[in-house]
């Protein structure tokens, strides 16, 4: 899908007409994206897919952003249109380039607050979204360790893409992980997530404060957004992060390790919907390595 001739197609077929230039945007992988110069000088910024997943799938991107600010007093764009072919957002501002630690502090308080003051007493959500291309399923469940297990980790083994490059030792490995995510887990309430908080999706506002971007929110562990995070190249100013979000939300010292585990839902969603899959692969394996029965 080129990206201008599609996004103006898109733009008129709603009515957006008044569109003197569009700048393609880089950086997500699952849409195209742009941002539109309007002839009264006003900017947005759009997004769609060559072809939608569903017929819902801006429509709970657009949910998604509306509750991370409501109930979690995130900072996120304005929803301007939301229809099945097309979202259109206001326009944020990247990270400060250079980075700077005061923006990852702020980041940290903004993360620690959206964790803590929306515990919630299910792992769920109340409808399937989208990560990129690919459903995720958001069953309601009381368990935490049956949630991750069956809608965050073994959910991906039925995708084509999974099934070609995990052998049959590995999906025994990662059976094996799941059984044992409550020896390998703390118990953890669940709490509003962002749900794909790589640090692509970090952004700014036009007074600088830290605001979020493509979210797949959900009622599961917080840990879920800090181990994509953590493992996603966030700039070296983003250590300030850690240890203030650490101390706001009084993690363990032994978070660190883990990560990898948390971690797998994601690589496992690169691999089902990315080629090529930029390493994820390896990884999926050596985190499952501990998990592989020696014959």
């Amino acid at each position: 899908m080129e990206a201008t001739p599609a996004l103006l197609e898109r733009l008129q077929a709603v009515g957006l007409s008044d569109v003197v230039a569009i700048e393609p945007v880089a950086g997500g992988f699952a849409a195209t994206s742009g941002l539109v110069h309007c002839g009264d000088g006003t900017s947005v910024f759009v997004k769609a897919f060559a072809e939608p997943p569903s017929d819902d799938a801006f429509a709970a991107e657009a949910e998604g952003l509306t509750v991370l600010c409501e109930a979690g007093g995130v900072a996120t764009p304005e929803i301007i249109l939301v229809d099945r072919d097309l979202l259109v957002l206001s326009v944020l501002q990247p990270q400060p380039q250079p980075g700077t630690e005061t923006f990852w502090e702020r980041l940290a308080h903004v993360l620690a607050h959206l964790h803590t003051s929306t515990r919630y007493p299910r792992f769920g959500w109340h409808r399937d979204n989208w990560l990129g291309r690919r459903r995720q399923i958001n069953t309601w469940e009381d368990d935490g360790f049956e949630f991750f297990a069956q809608n965050r980790l073994l959910r991906w083994l039925d995708e084509r893409r999974v099934q070609e490059a995990l052998g049959a030792a590995d999906r025994m490995a990662l059976e094996r992980l799941c059984e044992r995510l409550p020896e390998l887990l703390p118990v953890k309430p669940a709490c509003l997530t962002h749900g794909d908080l790589w640090a692509m999706n970090v952004m700014a506002t036009a007074d600088g404060r830290p605001a979020l971007i493509d979210p797949a929110v959900s009622y599961t562990w917080a840990e879920v957004d800090l181990a994509h995070l953590w493992t996603t190249a966030p700039p070296p100013e983003a250590h300030v992060f850690f240890t203030l979000y650490a101390e706001l939300t009084g993690l363990d010292r032994g978070w660190h390790e883990r990560m990898p585990i948390l971690q797998l839902r994601q690589h496992l969603a690169v691999i089902a919907q990315f080629e090529p899959d930029w390493g994820a692969v390896d990884i999926v394996r050596a985190t499952l390595a501990p998990f592989r029965r020696r014959l």
